[in-house]
C-alpha cells in the first residue's frame, strides 16, 4: 500500500503516526451528512466512533491530570478535566489540527455547525482505539492534545459560570431553569451555610451548598449540568417534557428566575 499518497501524508501531520487502515480515519472525518450505506443498507458516518472516542477522551485526559497533580483534590481534576474536554476547548484543538480542512460534510452543515470538529476530533480518537488500542490513544491524546495544543496551566485559571452555563442551555433549548434556596444553616463557627436546589421544569436535577447563595446554585448547576452532558436518556427525558409543560407562549422569550444575579460570562 503506498503510504505516500495524500490521505496518509495529511493524517500523518495530525497523528504523528502512519495508519495501517486507512477506512477507520475516514470514517472518523465523514459527517452525518454525508454519510454513506454499506450493501447492507448500514448507515457510515462517524457517530459510533465519537460516542467511543469521548469516553476514551475523559478517561485518559483523568489519567493525565492524576499523575501531573498528584497532591490536587478531586474536585479540582474534575473541573480541569471538564475545562479540557468541554467542546469549546475541543473545537479550538481540532483546528489547530487541521481537522477541519478534512471533515466530509455537507457544505450547509460545515458552514453553520462549527461543533462538528471537536466531535471528529473524538471520533478521531476512537478511530485510533479501534486500529491501535488504548496506549496509542494516550500517547496521542498526551502529545498531539495536551502538550502540543493546550496550555493546561491558563485553562486551570478559567472561571467556569456553571449557573450562567446552565441558564444559557435552558435559554437555547427553551426549558426553564429554576434556582431555589431549600436551606440555611450555619457551621461549627457560626458562619452562614446556604442549600441550593435547580429543577428543569418541575424537575429537581441538582443540588448544591456553599457559604453564600451563590456559591451554592453554581454547585446545584454543576450537578445539572454533568447529568444532563452525562446521561443521554435524562436529557432526552427534559426535551421531550417541553411538550407537555411548556410555561410561556411561543414566541415569548424565557426569563430565568433570579435573572438580576444572572452573570453571562463566556460558555464553557
Amino acid at each position: 500500500m503506498n503510504k505516500n499518497r495524500e490521505p496518509y501524508f495529511s493524517l500523518l501531520k495530525v497523528l504523528n503516526f502512519y495508519p495501517d487502515d486507512i477506512r477507520i480515519y475516514e470514517q472518523a472525518l465523514l459527517h452525518r451528512s454525508s454519510s454513506i450505506s454499506t450493501r447492507d443498507g448500514i448507515s457510515v458516518n462517524n457517530e459510533r466512533l465519537e460516542f467511543l472516542g469521548d469516553a476514551i477522551l475523559s478517561a485518559v485526559v483523568a489519567a493525565i491530570l492524576y499523575k501531573r497533580y498528584p497532591n490536587r483534590r478531586e474536585g479540582f481534576l474534575t473541573d480541569t478535566r471538564s475545562k479540557i474536554v468541554k467542546r469549546d476547548t475541543m473545537n479550538e484543538v481540532a483546528i489547530r489540527l487541521g481537522l477541519d480542512r478534512m471533515i466530509v460534510c455537507s457544505a450547509k452543515v460545515c458552514i453553520h455547525k462549527h461543533n462538528l470538529y471537536g466531535n471528529a476530533l473524538e471520533a478521531l480518537i476512537g478511530a485510533i482505539y479501534v486500529e491501535k488500542g488504548y496506549d496509542a490513544c494516550y500517547k496521542f491524546i498526551h502529545d498531539e492534545i495536551i502538550e502540543r495544543c493546550i496550555d493546561v496551566e491558563l485553562l486551570i485559571q478559567e472561571k467556569v459560570n456553571f449557573k450562567s452555563n446552565l441558564v444559557e442551555w435552558g435559554q437555547k433549548n427553551r426549558v426553564p431553569v429554576i434556582f431555589d434556596l431549600i436551606d440555611s444553616t450555619t457551621d461549627e463557627d457560626g458562619a452562614p451555610v446556604f442549600h441550593s436546589a435547580v429543577s428543569l421544569f418541575d424537575e429537581q436535577v441538582g443540588v448544591g451548598v456553599g457559604y453564600s447563595k451563590k456559591e451554592s446554585q453554581q454547585a446545584a448547576a454543576k450537578m445539572a449540568l454533568i447529568k444532563l452532558r452525562e446521561d443521554r436518556k435524562f436529557r432526552q427525558h427534559i426535551l421531550e417534557m417541553k411538550k407537555y409543560k411548556a410555561r410561556w407562549e411561543p414566541g415569548e422569550d424565557y426569563k430565568p428566575e433570579d435573572s438580576n444575579e444572572m452573570d453571562y460570562e463566556e460558555s464553557t
